[in-house]
């Protein structure tokens, strides 16, 4: 490859292999395939249809089970996507692309996520990926972040289509797996999966509204507080999905109190609409007590004042309180509120204690 290279007067090319250590990666079965793909990077930019070309005759290959090779061939067609002509080869790239996603093995399945982020901008491609749902809804859920933000934004190019719609088998599944994103530690994958869940209401169809209300209600309360949050796009992508989930469940007062950035209205219509869920709502919000992020606690903290007053009388009262209490203990830099809220619920649970009389004694 180097020679043949050299004989192409590719001076560039090479050099730029050798200063990335290239052809050493080159030679080692188990980096093979991160070369190769550095390879077909270098070249495309002074080689495009010779590439394109190299691209194409690797197609009968792959399209084969299991064909030698396949690892470091579909590193280098990925790369070379872009070069294509896929309204010719766009169906056999995708069926290759497909069969990779299924794959155990973890550096396939990344190729072959990263081949589909390619393939997904293209509206005719992206008309022909709903056979691949239910394979990423499951990797949204991999330890691996970068799998995540990849599956993440093939289904955000998938529905920047007008014409495509969200079944009512995949939304619920997808809405349920794109919540725990929300919190994640990469603030591109909280942005992603926020702008996502917010495409699944607006384009799920009208049979599958009904089963994706429940999810909904449960985003409410960490979309309310990630408002809040200390990155302005992630708490601009949780403003706008929030309107979105209030219109979806036709609670028009909450949109509108959000567009006023009333938010702490909005927790108390919230608790007041529903009382049957204010336990429910305060075991949500204790986690949100304990973020690294100051903004995020303090939300959390105002909430949980809130909260108490809902709380009166409920038979697991005492016990809440006490968990409130807490995380609300274990914050190393406490602010004003965090503070105030602890004194109230101290006085709440002394009340509570004092009216159960004294605690039985054990033998």
């Amino acid at each position: 490859m180097k020679a043949l290279l050299c004989r192409l007067r590719c001076d560039n090319e090479v050099v730029a292999m050798e200063r990335k250590r290239g052809w050493d990666t080159l030679l080692c079965a188990d980096t093979q395939h991160y070369a190769v793909g550095l390879l077909a990077r270098e070249m495309r930019q002074v080689l495009i249809p010779f590439c394109s070309r190299i691209a194409f005759h690797l197609l009968k290959p792959l399209s084969r089970e299991e064909p030698c090779w396949d690892l470091p061939f579909l590193a280098f067609l990925v790369e070379l996507l872009e070069c294509l002509d896929l309204s010719k080869y766009g169906d056999s790239i995708l069926e290759i692309m497909s069969r990779y996603l299924l794959s155990e093995c973890r550096q396939r399945c990344r190729l072959a996520l990263r081949g589909l982020v390619v393939l997904s901008k293209d509206p005719a491609m992206a008309r022909r990926m709903g056979s691949l749902s239910q394979r990423l809804v499951e990797l949204l859920g991999d330890a691996d972040g970068e799998v995540v933000r990849m599956s993440l934004s093939v289904f955000m190019n998938v529905l920047e289509n007008k014409d495509i719609l969200v079944s009512s088998t995949t939304a619920p599944k997808l809405a349920e797996a794109l919540l725990p994103l929300f919190e994640n530690d990469n603030s591109n994958v909280q942005m992603l999966s926020i702008h996502l869940f917010c495409k699944v209401m607006e384009l799920v169809v009208d049979e599958g509204k009904k089963p994706l209300k429940t999810i909904v209600c449960q985003s409410l309360l960490p979309l309310l507080f990630h408002c809040h949050d200390e990155n302005r796009n992630v708490a601009e992508a949780s403003r706008e999905t929030l309107i979105c989930a209030a219109k979806f469940l036709k609670r028009r007062n909450l949109g509108q109190l959000v567009k006023k950035e009333q938010l702490s209205k909005f927790a108390e219509c919230l608790l007041a609409e529903d009382r049957s869920r204010a336990a429910e709502r305060l075991h949500q919000a204790l986690p949100f007590a304990e973020s690294p992020q100051e903004s995020l606690r303090e939300a959390a903290v105002r909430f949980i004042g809130t909260a108490r007053v809902f709380l009166r009388g409920h038979k697991e009262e005492l016990q809440l309180l006490g968990e409130a209490l807490q995380a609300l203990r274990r914050d190393d830099s406490p602010s004003q509120t965090n503070i105030i809220v602890q004194e109230i619920l101290n006085e709440r649970a002394a009340e509570l204690r004092s009216s159960a009389g004294p605690e039985p004694v054990s033998l």
